[in-house]
């Protein structure tokens, strides 16, 4: 377990830190613009700050997929024959010990970053395994379907109660077999998408970023 909670304390430290970052970009582009909307003034724009946090979050869990995952032994209690990592990656893994899959992992992230109250992150798909990947609200529903068709990411201001939001959906793509092969033979993914199968490079779903507006 020692070697999970490496893992555990590395994502913290780097959550914690590109939080940091990230909100000193955000006050700064406040202060340029005298406290109005960021995307009208002076600044760093909410849509490029959205990229900022995408552009980080896509490499470390592509990074986490490709050169941890992929390099297991075991894969949801099967062998992998170019593992080399004496370590499962499971779905269950804290009953046992392995590691989590990569979803898990970004969830993982999501949850510290999304305490700080900054902004939020999450995982979105219309093939949804864990019901809180599942498409919310009007922006969500509509956006997961039109990035899906285009292959591009969807961005726009909404509103929620009192609160201006920048949110952006980007394409989230299966870059490694490790994505592939968990999501096609999972109980759940059979049972309620039984004739969808996923391939390699496709877009399996999105990563959503809300970021709340000072003064917008």
């Amino acid at each position: 377990m020692a070697f999970v909670e490496r893992w555990f304390q590395t994502i913290r430290t780097r959550t914690v830190a590109f939080v940091a970052i990230v909100m000193a970009v955000m006050v700064t582009a406040v202060s340029c613009s005298g406290g109005g909307n960021v995307a009208d003034n002076a600044g760093v724009a909410p849509e490029l700050v959205a990229d900022y946090i995408h552009t980080v979050l896509a490499a470390d869990r592509t990074a986490y997929t490709k050169h941890v995952v992929n390099r297991v032994a075991t894969l949801e209690g099967k062998a992998k024959e170019d593992g080399v990592l004496p370590i499962e990656a499971t779905e269950g893994w804290q009953q046992t010990d392995g590691i989590p899959l990569p979803a898990q992992m970004f969830r993982l992230g999501s949850e510290i970053a999304n305490e700080s109250g900054y902004f939020t992150y999450n995982l979105i798909s219309p093939w949804y395994i864990n019901d809180n990947h599942a498409p919310k609200g009007e922006f969500e529903e509509r956006a997961v379907q039109e990035m899906i068709d285009t292959g591009e990411p969807v961005k726009e201001y909404q509103e929620i109660g009192d609160q201006t939001y920048f949110s952006a959906m980007y394409p989230d793509k299966a870059v490694a077999e490790a994505c592939v092969s968990c999501h096609n033979t999972h109980p759940v993914h059979l049972e309620r998408y039984p004739d969808k199968q996923f391939v390699m490079d496709e877009v399996m779903g999105g990563i959503v970023i809300n970021i709340p507006l000072q003064g917008a």
